[in-house]
């Protein structure tokens, strides 16, 4: 008979297997597999050269966000929170030897130049410049950006832009949790879709269902192509929304229609890329009403495209 102390090793050598692929089997995240590097080893060097702490996104994305804090921006008496429509972010896909890079700069009017020079110097492309809201009070510029190399340098490029700007990059100190007064799982039957609350406001996040390239390499949803559809709540079961619609030209106007049959407005259509297969384009929208409702604007407009599954329920 074994020992009690060997027993107990034999069980445990069993266990951490079993348990390990039970995760597995649940499709669970059980951390970097042998041989290969752990994401915040391989990104240490970039979050080092941007000044900030990244996370891991789906596709093996490594992100960072830059909410514009110091802005105050009122559109139609709303105080906009940053993750409504106020937060930069830069994203970074290692591909073999080379990395791919791309973002959305949240400036101001006077930023715009400083970073566009800066970007250039660097070989960081600038792919759009444009509103996504319209009549917020300060204007507000949205640059898109996009890169390929070494990932450190493009940091490093993108980091010395933004240093031009007012953008914080010191963490926010004695910010509290806020109770969304918003009925989230009625929203979440109606997108068909689970959303995330983030600082005040609820958002989705809905990904096409088909595989999206440039430049040879496919860009995961994570990486600025999965539509955004925000909602911050204004009181009495009301929220202002924005976000955009990620489409394709053939999309593009049954999409606004369904916007506009709920009383959506369409505040942009333009591009965010060059180079992307199939070409597509992005409708920009605002609203402030009830959240049910407009939710059901949204999801109709939804369903005139090729988002992934997902269905009101």
């Amino acid at each position: 008979m074994l020992p009690e102390a060997a027993l107990l090793l034999l069980v445990a050598a069993f266990a951490v297997p079993l348990a390990y692929a039970q995760r597995e089997a649940a499709g669970e995240s059980s951390g970097p597999q042998p041989g290969q590097q752990s994401a915040p080893a391989r990104w240490r060097p970039v979050e080092q050269a941007m000044g900030l702490s990244g996370t891991v996104q789906p596709g093996d994305v490594f992100k960072f966000t830059m909410p514009r804090r110091d802005l105050k921006v009122v559109l139609k008496g709303v105080e906009i929170k940053p993750p409504l429509a106020l937060t930069s972010w830069v994203a970074f896909k290692q591909m073999g030897g080379r990395a791919m890079a791309m973002g959305d700069l949240v400036l101001a009017e006077d930023e715009v130049g400083p970073v566009v020079d800066k970007l250039q110097q660097g070989g960081i492309e600038i792919n759009a410049l444009h509103n996504h809201l319209m009549n917020e009070s300060p204007s507000v510029m949205y640059m898109h950006i996009s890169g390929e190399g070494d990932p450190v340098k493009m940091a490093q490029t993108i980091r010395a832009a933004l240093a031009l700007t007012r953008t914080p990059f010191d963490k926010p100190t004695g910010e509290k949790t806020e109770k969304l007064e918003l009925d989230t799982r009625q929203l979440d039957r109606i997108i068909g879709h689970s959303g995330k609350t983030n600082n005040g406001v609820y958002q989705f996040s809905v990904p096409r269902a088909e595989k999206i390239m440039a430049h040879g390499m496919e860009v995961p949803p994570s990486m600025g192509l999965a539509m955004p559809l925000n909602f911050q709540p204004t009181g009495g079961g009301k929220a202002a929304i924005t976000g955009d619609l990620v489409l394709t030209a053939r999309e593009v106007n049954p999409a606004i229609r369904a916007l506009r049959e709920s009383g959506i407005e369409v505040t942009a259509l333009h591009n965010h890329m060059l180079a992307e297969e199939p070409r597509l384009f992005f409708v920009h929208f605002w609203a402030n009403d009830d959240a049910a409702k407009l939710a059901r604007g949204l999801r109709a407009a939804l369903d005139r495209t090729g988002a992934a599954k997902g269905r009101a329920r």
